[in-house]
């Protein structure tokens, strides 16, 4: 018998945010299971960014695995660079069939001393660009009646519900999680609207907190490996599986890493949010 057929053969996948942490991980995975993987985020080379990670880096590691993949540097934030992007990953690599929006920006600051620009260009990255890239890779999804959008969210996405209130929240969360169940209501809205072309368009966020570069800069977490912690491949199958599963399955799940892994029958059992506690509302809808 031969080799079981790769879930991503002859696919072409745009990762955002791809230079560390969540992004590097799916588009590691990806092109281990056959896709050709268009690479984005802002850092192209090791040095460059005070966190650890890199376009280039990812990419050798993508190839030294014999997979293909191209780097794109550019910043989501505005319309003219993702029309850039996605030009230069079809010029590269053919038409986009699978889009993962997870590039990410934040700053945890509170409401009453954050500075509006860093507002405005958090909530560009966060809510914006995955509105623009979505809009410059539809016209190709709907023309072949197939695609899959694969949005990454937060579980800061739950809000701290109604007062009052007995504990502190998390300082600063606030921005973070409004453009976290802002992306959720634009995955279930979007997926309405394309089911009919034959488009899945999904959301996932860490069942449990992953420790990524950007987690741990922002010392959410002590350590990576902290009991209280998943590790990253977790998102990544769960992206995969969003990916790669039939549209009747999947579309407009808003979901969580080991809920959907655990649902699916990928991993025994799970643990976290989806699974242990409730998800946002729009997980439950």
């Amino acid at each position: 018998m031969g080799a079981p057929m790769k879930k991503l053969a002859g696919k072409v996948a745009l990762v955002t945010g791809a230079s560390r942490g969540i992004g590097k991980e799916i588009a590691r995975l990806f092109a281990s299971e056959g896709a050709r993987v268009a690479c984005t985020a802002r850092t192209l080379d090791e040095g460059t960014h005070p966190l650890e990670g890199s376009l280039s880096t990812t990419i050798a590691e993508i190839a030294a695995a014999g997979g293909e993949a191209v780097p794109i540097a550019g910043d989501v934030s505005t319309f003219e660079e993702c029309e850039r992007i996605v030009r230069e990953a079809r010029g590269a690599l053919g038409p986009i069939d699978v889009l993962v929006n997870n590039a990410a920006l934040t700053y945890f600051i509170p409401v009453a001393e954050f500075p509006p620009a860093k507002w405005l260009k958090s909530f560009a990255v966060n809510v914006h660009g995955p509105f623009f890239m979505t809009r410059l890779v539809l016209d190709e999804m709907r023309a072949r009646k197939s695609g899959a959008i694969v949005n990454i969210s937060s579980g800061a996405a739950i809000g701290p519900g109604r007062g009052p209130y007995k504990t502190a929240p998390l300082r600063g969360g606030t921005l973070y999680g409004a453009e976290k169940a802002a992306l959720e209501r634009f995955t279930q809205g979007l997926a309405a609207e394309v089911q009919a072309d034959g488009i899945s368009v999904t959301c996932v966020s860490p069942s449990q907190v992953v420790g990524t570069p950007g987690v741990l800069f922002h010392k959410l977490i002590p350590r990576a490996d902290v009991p209280q912690a998943e590790p990253v491949e977790l998102m990544a199958k769960a992206a995969l599986l969003l990916a790669t599963e039939p549209l009747e399955r999947v579309t407009g799940r808003v979901t969580y890493s080991q809920q959907i892994l655990q649902e699916f029958g990928w991993i025994e059992k799970g643990r976290g949010l989806g699974v242990d506690v409730p998800g946002s509302g729009y997980a439950q809808i």
